[in-house]
């Protein structure tokens, strides 16, 4: 090998050597999205003990109108449980949870509405999620019915459960009926699976 050839596979090398640098050093400089929790969906997700919610959002038209609760809450535990949502205004509204089960509250008979939704549509509303002792604030997206696939479950102007406003599952074990307080004065029942 003369001279020249082993300078043209030096420079060969090099190129090659910080071709390689360059495309493995973006994993090392930026995050990797992969590797963080997210939700890919309109809704946001919370754990809170041994509940997991999930694509948790509020259909509402206004701030000051009544806003129905849709999405998935998980409970991991062996026993059952309660999971309690306050909003703005004292509005409340309580959802049970079986043991190793789920709920989907867009599922439910009975639907889950705060008698105030806390946000306008596209906003952030705050919401404190509790279930025993753990308790925690977190933002739920306020949408409204412009989306087609959301319409089916805006609540009414009287903030009382639609049962015509959302399908019923019947998961394998069976369902559970506690009360859902949509105001301090006023309650509505609410259907857990």
């Amino acid at each position: 090998m003369n001279r020249v050839q082993r300078g043209k596979l030096a420079m060969a090398s090099a190129a090659v050597a910080i071709g390689l640098l360059s495309v493995t050093g973006c994993a090392y400089i930026n995050p990797q999205q992969t590797n963080q929790q997210y939700s890919p969906s309109d809704g946001v997700r919370e754990d809170l003990g041994s509940l997991q919610l999930r694509n948790m959002l509020i259909i509402s038209t206004d701030a000051n109108k009544p806003g129905r609760v849709i999405g998935a809450v998980f409970n991991t535990s062996s026993s059952d449980a309660t999971l309690t949502l306050s909003g703005a205004g004292g509005s409340q509204a309580t959802v049970p949870v079986k043991a190793k089960s789920e709920t989907y509250l867009n599922e439910t008979t009975d639907a889950v509405i705060l008698s105030t939704s806390g946000g306008n549509p596209g906003s952030m509303a705050s919401v404190t999620i509790k279930n025993g002792s753990d308790s925690r604030t977190v933002q739920f997206p306020v949408l409204d019915a412009s989306l087609k696939e959301y319409q089916q479950y805006l609540p009414t102007a009287s903030a009382s459960p639609s049962p015509s406003a959302s399908g019923s599952a019947t998961p394998s074990n069976g369902s559970t009926s506690s009360s859902s307080s949509a105001s301090p004065t006023s309650s509505a029942s609410s259907t857990g699976h």
